[in-house]
């Protein structure tokens, strides 16, 4: 009587779809195109976004944006929330729904009845010499009551007075270098300059050494091409001025700092201030390159900052999918910025309200509804540390881990002009060179953006041949929490500049008060197409994304660094480990078994795609597809992080470009003996990332294959 069983199942499943198709139907819009289980891509409807997206419409919407300084929970932070519900409420361009959700998180912030301070001072404690408290008022942008001053956020308060090293970047071999040279640390002044690590990290290290204060500046060499003068930078072209301080967070995780893993409602709980970790342990501050120069011998850094608990919100707006309403692609940018943060990040927010508006307008007409759900979210006090995304991933975790397709982040969409630049996990490459092929690069000539990107950044697959090169996704914007801790399929997409004509690390007036609309006008992007570019290439993954019956996600394309990470291993760590009876084989077969299982689901897919498959059937296959990064995730890999569980894409400390558990925990096992707990460390990573691979090959098997 099984297939009397089986029947049963399949009528059941079959009567649950239809259910939730009907029950979907009536919780839509009458005024919707009618519903079909077997719904596409409807090229047309793409060709239209395509074509309407206005590249004067997303100017205009950075002037409003970037009107104002709008730091986490400031009332122009909160002005903006209201302005995105308005925008998504609109009658004739609005979603189907808009809502804001508060958090009460904790954010630092200078003093403003004792404004940090650096000083160079005698003998008898005379000062000699005062770094400037802000930035040259140049274009009247940079003097208001709402520009905040340069500062760390979240470096503790403190009088710190000594002695002036300068230390490099920060780094940890930095300072041992001064050391090996004869220099007391022990109470000194650090004078640090920004890149080679993460800003907080050069105070950690610091302390380390005794070391009483740090001082970080941007080296006009790392930002500018070496050029400094009044002349040569800001107004009169896009390098930071001599003036220009960066301003960031030197927080080491991210998310509220009170309530890890939970989210920061009111009845959550939350660590004492005394039990919070991942703060500078000594007073920072940022300064820049102008006076950075001219500082000799004894320093005295006064910070005031204080902790204040602030309640900061995201936005979301939701297009109801009319098919699959459970499954949702999501669509984020941060509000707040710094100062003016016209690039950053109101470019992206410009590019993300022109899209909306355009699919808005479509769903108000009827002449559109996505199969699946759109989430479109802007993300509340980002730069503290991912704030309002991580709150969002720790309160909706279940949901999200269950129902959500893929994560798109446009934080910055233009840093310069010349070329795509995405990040992302291997399924999304696919998706994303099938939106840059249709579409025209900006420039003179007839390219398209995958033509011109090709140029830039690419790199030999043995499967397709040279392809345009897709970056990592670290920690440096939204799309971390989504990625790292939930395990959803995610990329990052902007514009940028090409790196054979410049040493710029980043924009030159990234977190300074220079970074305002007339600099985007001038300088990044004039007449805006490359902001349109970006809407357009977002707007093309979002609706395949939506809208495909079968999901765009290539996870065979995993294979290709799999087996990268594999031979890595297996070059560089393969005599080490057998010195220590540690195999490589297990590795090697998980990897053979998950690129059959990924070669024989794509088999699978085209032979349905050929024919007229049964909705469940795209439906189990479609989960597959959806589940595959999940199973990459393991909380209890690296205990030492916060928030990172994916094994393949946590941070790698070791000079290996492999799984990093196994990386790292090669390199700090090192020379130590074997039988150590270190070496067992290593075989503990390489047995986590061989389950990891037979269990995403198990769930790229049939699913009734166990």
């Amino acid at each position: 009587m099984q297939w009397v069983k089986g029947l049963g199942l399949g009528l059941g499943a079959a009567a649950l779809l239809a259910l939730g198709i009907i029950l979907g139907h009536f919780a839509i819009p009458q005024n919707s195109p009618s519903i079909s289980a077997t719904q596409d891509l409807d090229l047309e409807i793409l060709e239209t976004v395509m074509g309407q997206l206005d590249a004067s419409r997303i100017r205009e919407n950075l002037r409003e944006l970037s009107r104002e300084p709008h730091l986490a929970s400031s009332s122009r932070d909160e002005a903006l929330v209201q302005l995105l519900l308005q925008r998504w409420t609109d009658p004739a361009s609005g979603l189907d729904s808009a809502e804001a959700f508060e958090y009460e998180v904790l954010l630092s912030f200078p003093s403003q009845e004792q404004p940090n301070s650096v000083d160079v001072v005698g003998s008898a404690g005379d000062v000699l010499y005062s770094c400037r408290r802000s930035e040259e008022n140049l274009t009247g942008e940079q003097g208001g009551p709402d520009v905040v001053p340069p500062y760390a956020a979240y470096a503790p308060p403190g009088t710190p007075q000594g002695l002036l090293v300068y230390a490099n970047q920060g780094r940890e071999e930095d300072f041992t270098e001064l050391q090996t040279q004869g220099i007391t640390l022990e109470g000194t002044i650090a004078l640090t300059r920004y890149g080679g690590i993460g800003r907080g990290a050069k105070a950690v290290n610091a302390a380390k050494y005794g070391v009483a204060g740090v001082l970080v500046y941007t080296d006009p060499g790392d930002i500018n091409d070496g050029l400094s003068l009044p002349n040569e930078t800001f107004p009169n072209s896009w390098y930071l001025p001599p003036s220009g301080v960066e301003r960031g967070s030197y927080y080491e995780y991210f998310g509220d700092p009170l309530t890890p893993y939970l989210p920061a409602n009111p009845s959550s709980f939350r660590l004492d201030l005394t039990n919070v970790s991942g703060f500078p342990p000594i007073p920072t501050q940022p300064i820049g390159f102008q006076d950075a120069k001219v500082l000799l011998c004894q320093v005295n850094v006064s910070v005031h900052n204080h902790l204040q608990l602030r309640n900061s919100s995201n936005v979301l707006g939701i297009i109801r999918g009319a098919v699959e309403p459970d499954r949702y692609v999501l669509y984020g940018n941060h509000r707040d910025s710094w100062v003016h943060g016209a690039v950053d990040p109101s470019s992206g927010t410009a590019v993300l309200l022109e899209l909306s508006r355009i699919l808005g307008t479509l769903l108000k007409k009827g002449t559109w509804r996505p199969r699946r759900s759109i989430m479109f979210a802007s993300w509340g006090a980002e730069e503290f540390g991912l704030i309002g995304s991580t709150e969002f991933t720790e309160e909706f975790f279940s949901k999200l881990q269950e129902r959500t397709v893929a994560y798109l982040n446009v934080d910055i969409s233009v840093f310069a002009n010349a070329t795509l630049r995405v990040q992302g996990t291997p399924p999304v490459q696919s998706v994303i060179f099938s939106a840059a092929k249709e579409i025209r690069s900006p420039g003179p000539g007839d390219l398209s953006i995958y033509d011109n990107w090709i140029r830039y950044f690419n790199r030999s697959s043995p499967v397709y041949g040279l392809v345009p090169s897709l970056g990592s996704l670290g920690a440096g914007s939204d799309y971390a929490p989504f990625i790292h801790f939930l395990g959803i399929s995610s990329m990052d997409i902007a514009y940028t500049y090409d790196r054979s004509k410049t040493s710029a690390r980043i924009y030159p007036t990234y977190h300074t008060a220079f970074d305002t609309f007339d600099y985007v006008d001038k300088f990044v992007d004039p007449g805006f197409s490359s902001h349109q570019a970006v809407a357009r290439t977002a707007g093309s993954v979002i609706l395949r994304l939506s809208d495909s019956l079968f999901l765009p996600l290539n996870v065979s394309d995993y294979s290709d660094t799999l087996r990268s990470f594999l031979q890595a291993a297996q070059q560089d760590l393969g005599a080490l480990l057998e010195q220590h009876s540690i195999s490589l084989e297990p590795l090697v077969t998980a990897v053979e078994k998950f690129e059959a299982a990924a070669a024989a689901l794509g088999r699978y897919m085209s032979t349905l795609q050929k024919g007229s498959p049964d909705p469940l059937q795209v439906r189990m296959l479609n989960d597959q597809l959806m589940l595959l990064e999940r199973t990459f995730l393991n909380p209890r890999a690296f205990p030492e992080e916060r928030y990172y569980s994916h094994v393949l894409w946590a941070p790698r400390t070791g000079s290996t470009a492999t799984f990093p558990g196994l990386a790292n925990a090669c390199s700090r096992a090192g020379d130590t003996s074997p039988g150590s707990e270190a070496w067992a460390e290593v075989q503990r990573q390489l047995s986590i990332v061989v389950v990891a691979l037979e269990g995403a090959a198990a769930t790229l098997r049939p699913v009734a294959d166990l």
